[in-house]
């Protein structure tokens, strides 16, 4: 799969890498599925102008199962195509100790981040199994999902466990006819809103944050389109899945 496939669904599409993953995949011929919040109706526009097919669900993906089953009925009506599902979301809760977090924070940032892919996931396989087609998932993960680090102990849980789901479905889709690939993977360091969150948080609840002003300082920050375009050959390579957790950096 060296071209964008058939039927692309990006979660997280309103902004950052997501919205520059969405604009990069509205190509002639493809059709995308993206889910956020809100949307800008800039996107809808420019697929009309590439003559892609576009679909916004204006979802909050903290309700995951609601989410998950309309994904799996939508894509129950349609025809058998080459398809991706990129996990994209993330909600950081503020940056501090786990013990000074909000409990409604952290539940929005595990559910958001953790529990959306894990079902958005489960549905996407359970209503393509038979299509017979080339199926992919990519997660975007992290570094901290490989390296902790203090005042950040939810979003590192939450990538964590991204990567070790994805290792669990990968050895499940192994050896299956037409088993789908899955890899969750390291973006690199990109100038989004979340860095901006960690670079000006309370250096007393968040000493790393200096780490982040050093990384815009130092001009080490990928552009989201940059970083949309290192994600998508990713995921056109031929080889891929075959480390199920895996950093873009290495490629």
């Amino acid at each position: 799969m060296n071209t964008p496939p058939h039927l692309s669904i990006v979660t997280g599409a309103s902004r950052g890498m997501g919205r520059a993953i969405t604009e990069q995949l509205l190509q002639p011929g493809h059709q995308v599925l993206a889910i956020a919040r809100r949307f800008d109706p800039a996107l809808a526009t420019l697929a009309a102008e590439r003559g892609a097919r576009f679909e916004a669900w204006p979802l909050d993906l903290a309700d995951a199962p609601a989410a998950a089953e309309r994904l799996a009925q939508w894509l129950s009506t349609m025809k058998p195509v080459n398809a991706a599902l990129i996990n994209n979301a993330a909600a950081l809760s503020e940056p501090g100790p786990l013990r000074s977090s909000a409990l409604a924070e952290l539940s929005q940032a595990t559910r958001v981040g953790l529990e959306a892919p894990l079902l958005l996931s489960a549905a996407f396989l359970r209503a393509t199994a038979t299509w017979g087609t080339d199926r992919r998932i990519l997660n975007i993960s992290s570094g901290l999902g490989r390296r902790a680090m203090a005042g950040s102990a939810s979003y590192c849980a939450v990538k964590a466990g991204m990567d070790h789901f994805s290792r669990a479905v990968a050895l499940e889709e192994t050896g299956r006819p037409h088993g789908a690939r899955i890899v969750s993977l390291a973006p690199g360091i990109i100038d989004t809103d979340m860095q901006l969150q960690l670079r000006t948080a309370d250096r007393r609840l968040f000493p790393d944050g200096a780490q982040f002003e050093a990384f815009k300082t130092e001009g080490r920050l990928d552009s989201p389109a940059d970083a949309a375009a290192k994600v998508l050959r990713f995921l056109a390579r031929a080889d891929f899945g075959s480390n199920p957790v895996a950093d873009v950096r290495d490629a």
